[in-house]
């Protein structure tokens, strides 16, 4: 009897010592590094991996942690000075109907547009920012920042793209715009379904003015002292608010981007293999050629390795924004394309690999599948939406 009860699983959070998904991961593991090792090399696929997370680490992470902490600052300034409380008030009346998020969301949007996904992360960990949300909507800024991730970068590269017949392409980089927005909509709308019945549409998330039981609509908090004082504070305080967060990313991007770009890139440019950082095995995209006849129809890509583009978005959506100038110039992609390319890219922004650590950094790990999955669709929406409207109006 004693020895029966000893077996039973004490509390939740606890599995038997070895049980069926030990056996179950290791044949998982195993069939991956053998498919890898198979194509690429053992020793090669070892020092991709390695190459790959500490490219990753130099020119990925310390690039997102310094703007992270410009991110912070300015987000401090402006909690600190009342223009997110300006914004709320004004924007509301837009943002609840579109996101069911306050208006001061838009900052988020404007942060993240204007450089890249985490940077949204620095202004929800600022209690000024953080007072307008209740708990059920802050896992969705996840969903809401990636939407815009690096969206001004890529679409002034989209627009400094020339067509074959020496035209622009602006008028498509508005339509993918557009798209990114209504793909946006769609992800944040289908994450806060989920988000809602984990927390409840009552509780605010907790800061320092609900502690002291300040009205919000109200009043705000701001430092002691003068405006300079204030001014050098907040904007010192909100850096090292961006510093942290810029460190809480890196597991995240190093492990899931690494692996993305093992299955999304291809061998090296004379076909071989060297166990230098990005090379891989392009998994994603050859499924993603197969699935053409369904992918043309949605999307009116103009060849099949056209979807080359959004597949290496899902891992850096710099890395898919260069595959396009050579595209453009074998006529593979036209004015639809670059719509499309323009809207997935923006919208996913790389989301498999920032999604793990922005929800991780929010303390809602445990809603992450629910956020790419509703992201996946978001950005499914996106595309189709931009190819659509571009055939409607162009």
């Amino acid at each position: 009897m004693r020895e029966k009860k000893e077996r039973e699983v004490p509390k939740p959070g606890y599995k038997r010592a070895v049980s069926a998904e030990s056996f179950v991961f290791l044949a998982a593991a195993g069939l991956l590094v053998f498919f890898l090792g198979r194509r690429m090399g053992v020793v090669n696929m070892v020092n991709t991996m390695m190459n790959t997370a500490f490219d990753l680490l130099i020119h990925t992470c310390f690039y997102i942690m310094a703007i992270a902490v410009l991110a912070g600052a300015i987000a401090a300034l402006l909690t600190e000075f009342g223009v997110v409380s300006l914004i709320n008030k004004l924007l509301s009346p837009l943002m609840k109907p579109m996101y069911d998020l306050p208006g001061a969301s838009v900052v988020g949007i404007l942060a993240t547009y204007m450089s890249d996904n985490p940077a949204i992360l620095t202004l929800a960990d600022d209690d000024g920012f953080r007072c307008y949300f209740r708990k059920y909507q802050l896992p969705a800024l996840t969903n809401l920042g990636t939407s815009f991730g690096m969206g001004l970068i890529i679409s002034a590269f989209m627009v400094g793209l020339q067509s074959m017949d020496g035209g622009n392409f602006i008028p498509a980089v508005l339509i993918g715009n557009l798209g990114a927005v209504l793909g946006s909509v769609v992800s944040v709308r289908l994450m806060i379904l989920f988000s809602k019945k984990e927390f409840g549409t009552t509780d605010f998330c907790e800061t320092q003015e609900l502690a002291d039981h300040v009205d919000i609509r109200h009043f705000r908090k701001v430092r002691r002292g003068g405006v300079g004082g204030r001014f050098l504070e907040a904007m010192l305080a909100g850096g090292k608010s961006g510093v942290t967060m810029g460190m809480a990313i890196i597991p995240g991007v190093l492990t899931i981007c690494t692996l993305v770009m093992l299955l999304t890139k291809g061998p090296s440019a004379d076909g071989s293999y060297t166990g230098a950082a990005y090379e891989g095995i392009a998994l994603l995209p050859w499924l993603a050629t197969r699935a053409d006849i369904v992918l043309r129809p949605l999307f009116g890509f103009t060849s099949p390795e056209a979807v080359a583009v959004p597949i290496t978005a899902l891992g850096a959506a710099g890395a898919s924004i260069g595959l396009v100038p050579s595209m453009i110039a074998s006529g593979k992609a036209g004015g639809n394309d670059i719509a499309v390319f323009t809207a997935m890219c923006m919208c996913w922004s790389g989301y498999l690999s920032t999604h793990v650590a922005m929800m991780d950094s929010l303390k809602c790990s445990h809603l992450t599948g629910k956020a790419i999955f509703c992201h996946t669709l978001g950005g499914l929406f996106a595309g189709v939406t931009a190819h659509w409207i571009y055939v409607l109006l162009m």
